[in-house]
């Protein structure tokens, strides 16, 4: 195992952008979102590559990608960023031989060391749908403290939905 954490590329955005369009019905609903409101690989790709060319600061999104042997296997991203505050991170382990092996864990905390590196940050937020398990006990695990479960539309892709709000402030 040889795990590495970074800040994606925008060649490896595609990675992003191929996990959505080719999730199943059911993997979508469990993580909340609404396939209807995917954007087009082109124009998402360009969305990512406008958001690459600017500084950190100024990102409307950061993301890294999860690697394992030079592969990518998952990967994180940030949203509702305020530069020198906080932001909303989501988490996602494509590979699903992957899951439950507590590589999860190990990412989560690289990406957020990071996140609060490049855009120091002083609180860290991941608001997972509520009824999947998975992401909402690794951020536990990676040292979130619980804050609520309540109902929400938590971001462009997504329908309204029960989150569990998790908070990290080191």
């Amino acid at each position: 195992m040889s795990l590495v954490v970074r800040p994606m590329t925008l060649e490896e955005t595609a990675f992003v952008i191929d996990y959505f369009h080719g999730a199943t019905p059911e993997h979508l609903e469990l993580m909340g979102v609404d396939p209807t409101r995917i954007p087009d690989k082109l124009s998402w790709r360009e969305r990512f590559a406008r958001d690459l060319a600017l500084p950190a600061e100024q990102r409307a999104s950061f993301a890294t990608i999860w690697l394992d042997g030079g592969a990518p296997f998952g990967f994180s991203t940030l949203s509702h960023i305020r530069f020198g505050e906080q932001a909303n991170m989501h988490l996602h382990i494509v590979d699903a031989d992957r899951r439950k092996s507590g590589f999860g864990v190990h990412c989560v905390r690289q990406s957020m060391a990071i996140y609060f590196q490049a855009l120091k940050l002083k609180r860290l937020l991941c608001e997972p749908n509520a009824f999947n398990t998975a992401p909402n006990r690794t951020v536990q695990k990676a040292g979130f403290r619980y804050v609520k479960t309540y109902w929400t539309v938590p971001g462009p892709l997504n329908f309204h939905q029960a989150v569990t709000r998790w908070v990290y402030e080191p």
